[in-house]
């Protein structure tokens, strides 16, 4: 069982594109297979596939509730926090919680003495199952709309995920913060979207300098290829970064993908490129007697 994540540093390069292709590429050549949309804060893997929703789960927090009959204002629960989410004005006798700041790490009432903290809990998000009408599945991190992290959202949805599967991937969270952290740091290997442009070649840098840092093998796939210029393909002879895929800008690609069509399943050849891709990430990773 392999995890594979499809991350790139900025959103619109061809990420979900690339993740909805892979999945469908394994299922039509008969391998197990399920599709992870990390990307809690705007999900939309499950619109290329005719799937049925079998099922979700709520993501909630525990947040302390403060009791301010029982509160010395002491400030104690103040000074454990390590995320400034306790408001606290002791002369005025007025302490608070800010909710969107709170990690739900609990500090708090472990540093109050008094009983003056109890929990509530607070829903971030929800993680909702799909199946294919061959029985594959389609897991999906959705956020809550104002809540400021997805990370657990997104930890949720990968555990779920468990090890079912021989192939799982895991389709990431643009950017190179804590959510695209939380996402790669399961994977097995990353697959990372690009583009030749300057904004391109930028963020690209940002990613593979985290991914070295975390210690995670990774690839590049670049996307419409023939704009813009060849920094990107310099930076990536120079750091020594395997190339996967070469993707050209082709007017019928863009057609199908804004219709939520999968490019795999109207051109062969696309699919026949997917399928190398995987060979060249499992004998990167000493998988080569995997049965293609």
């Amino acid at each position: 069982m392999i995890k594979i994540a499809v991350a790139s540093g900025k959103g619109g390069t061809g990420k979900t594109f690339i993740a909805t292709n892979i999945f469908h590429t394994l299922l039509q050549n008969n391998h197990r297979a399920m599709l992870v949309d990390c990307d809690a804060e705007a999900p939309n893997a499950a619109a290329f596939f005719n799937i049925i929703e079998t099922g979700r789960t709520e993501v909630t927090q525990p947040v302390p509730v403060i009791n301010t009959d029982l509160c010395t204002f002491c400030g104690k629960c103040r000074e454990y926090c390590n995320y400034n989410a306790i408001f606290l004005l002791p002369p005025a006798k007025i302490i608070n919680v800010i909710e969107d700041l709170c990690h739900g790490c609990g500090a708090c009432s472990v540093a109050c003495t008094y009983g003056a903290i109890t929990e509530k809990s607070v829903s971030l998000g929800q993680v909702i199952q799909y199946r294919t009408r061959e029985y594959h599945t389609v897991i999906e991190a959705r956020t809550n709309i104002g809540v400021l992290s997805p990370v657990p959202v997104i930890k949720s949805a990968i555990k779920m995920a468990g090890n079912n599967g021989d192939i799982i991937i895991l389709d990431a969270p643009p950017g190179t913060s804590c959510p695209f952290i939380q996402t790669v740091s399961a994977a097995d290997y990353v697959v990372l979207v690009t583009e030749p442009t300057p904004f391109g070649l930028s963020d690209l840098k940002q990613s593979v300098e985290t991914l070295k840092i975390i210690n995670k093998p990774f690839g590049i796939i670049l996307n419409r290829a023939d704009i813009g210029d060849n920094k990107v393909q310099e930076y990536m002879l120079n750091e020594d970064i395997p190339l996967l895929l070469e993707i050209p800008f082709k007017k019928e690609i863009a057609v199908l993908y804004s219709r939520g069509k999968l490019v795999s399943e109207k051109d062969p050849l696309f699919e026949k490129q997917i399928l190398t891709v995987f060979e060249t990430i499992f004998a990167q990773n000493g998988n080569s007697n995997y049965q293609w």
